[in-house]
């Protein structure tokens, strides 16, 4: 049987992300006997549309044999703090709503997700993070805002 490359693909797109988190460290919130334990993981990724910009994330990781073969469900639960790293500039017209960021949390369709919202009047991009499910998502969530300090970027 020939394996086709559509069907690989579509597969795929679950576990895309809009950008590529980085991992910068961890800690152990639970002692698990059997498997990794339990943890909160801290991330940094880079907004893909607006340079100077970085955001971190915590979220929790389950660990136990569950989490060790990526069964386990995440808790919705995460943080997010973003702050200006370098010059605030953008090649393109920004969106007033646009995500950003995700990242596959179970493997029954729930997601940690990142939007980036514009606020024109204040000069100021605001993100937000949450968790969604395919059936019910989470109203857990966080945000973070970062002044855009004079740099003059588009929107759309």
């Amino acid at each position: 049987m020939k394996p086709n490359p559509l069907i690989a693909f579509a597969l795929a797109i679950p576990f895309a992300s809009a950008a590529l988190a980085q991992q910068i460290g961890e800690v152990d919130t639970a002692f698990k006997l059997f498997g990794p334990d339990h943890k909160i993981v801290v991330e940094a990724f880079d907004d893909p549309k607006v340079a100077g910009i970085t955001c971190y994330v915590s979220r929790s990781k389950a660990g136990g044999v569950t989490g060790a073969l990526g069964l386990a469900t995440e808790k919705s639960e995460s943080s997010i703090a973003c702050r200006q790293v370098g010059p605030i500039s953008s090649t393109v017209p920004i969106p007033k709503s646009e995500e950003v960021f995700s990242e596959s949390r179970s493997i029954l369709f729930k997601k940690l997700r990142i939007v980036r919202m514009v606020d024109p009047a204040r000069q100021v991009l605001l993100y937000l993070t949450y968790s969604d499910k395919l059936i019910d998502g989470s109203p857990k969530n966080s945000l973070t805002a970062v002044p855009l300090n004079g740099a003059r970027l588009q929107f759309k």
